[in-house]
């Protein structure tokens, strides 16, 4: 005979008590999870109350110690907020030049680099042996440095970073970031340098639609040789120059043709003598074979 079925077999004080245990285990764990979160947004809630106090303060002094504290802890939107409301109240004080710096970099740090810039400026202007001169003269030139943009964009940032720095390494020749302001120059030169070639390249293409732009060519490709000597793309302005004074010999009217191939000859020679192993050199070739034909007609 069977066993019978008892209460025994199937306890259920049991089976609530269980669920309650695992039912708090489980809200405890959720709490514990959403701690961590609680707990940032009650910090960052007393640190917004704290900001708003320190900005609603008349005392610059106040302001100047919380703005340093916040540029430490790389809080720059904060530091330049509060520094630009104090640092005109500061001048002259024992905070003044620090402030007026601080403020400068706090810029920087932001990527806003044209109002550092102007910032930096002032600073140097205004305490020209000062503390943080070299520095300002530097990031100055700098921030337009990294605010240069692709060579076929206005190059205004890129000609004013190239002055900054210029006159950086003649007021600190000595400084130690000399190697970092010259090679940013050296860059950016060749970035001025790429603009003049995109350009000659272009009257190059026009060929002669609307008039001779193989000599609007020309020109542009000379006038960069002698801005800049020692570019990275001289031997492209070369060639350009002699494909350029080829086609305006090929498409001259017959009195002028003689003397045009002639020149084409003169230009190949010497882009031959400075580029002997040049990858241009076979159409180079090319180019005086034909030059030579018609130059002695």
């Amino acid at each position: 005979m069977s066993e019978k079925f008892t209460p025994k077999h199937f306890n259920i004080p049991d089976i609530f008590t269980n669920f309650a245990i695992q039912s708090d285990q489980l809200e405890m764990r959720k709490f514990l999870k959403t701690l961590p979160l609680v707990a940032i947004l009650a910090i960052v809630m007393s640190s917004c109350t704290e900001f708003t106090k320190v900005m609603k303060s008349r005392d610059p002094e106040y302001k100047f110690e919380y703005a340093k504290k916040a540029y430490e802890n790389k809080k720059y939107m904060q530091a330049y907020q509060l520094l630009g409301e104090i640092y005109t109240p500061l001048r002259g004080t024992a905070h003044g030049e620090e402030a007026l710096f601080l403020l400068a970099m706090s810029c920087y740090n932001n990527q806003d680099y044209d109002n550092s810039a102007l910032y930096f400026k002032t600073y140097y202007n205004r305490y020209p042996k000062g503390q943080y001169a070299e520095l300002s003269r530097f990031y100055s030139g700098y921030g337009y440095y990294l605010d240069s943009p692709d060579p076929q964009l206005d190059q205004t940032y890129t000609i004013k970073a190239i002055e900054e720095l210029k006159d950086f390494l003649e007021f600190f020749p000595k400084s130690e970031k000399v190697p970092e302001a010259r090679e940013a120059i050296f860059e950016m030169q060749d970035k001025l340098t790429l603009k003049e070639l995109q350009n000659a390249q272009l009257y190059y293409n026009l060929g002669n639609f609307m008039g001779n732009n193989y000599r609007s060519a020309i020109i542009v490709s000379e006038n960069a040789l002698k801005t800049y000597p020692f570019s990275k793309y001289k031997e492209d302005f070369e060639f350009l120059i002699l494909k350029s004074k080829f086609q305006e010999a090929r498409q001259s009217v017959a009195e002028k043709m003689a003397d045009r191939y002639r020149d084409v000859i003169d230009e190949y020679y010497s882009f031959s003598n400075n580029y002997p192993d040049s990858k241009n050199m076979k159409e180079a070739e090319t180019i005086l074979k034909i030059a030579e034909k018609y130059a002695s007609k």
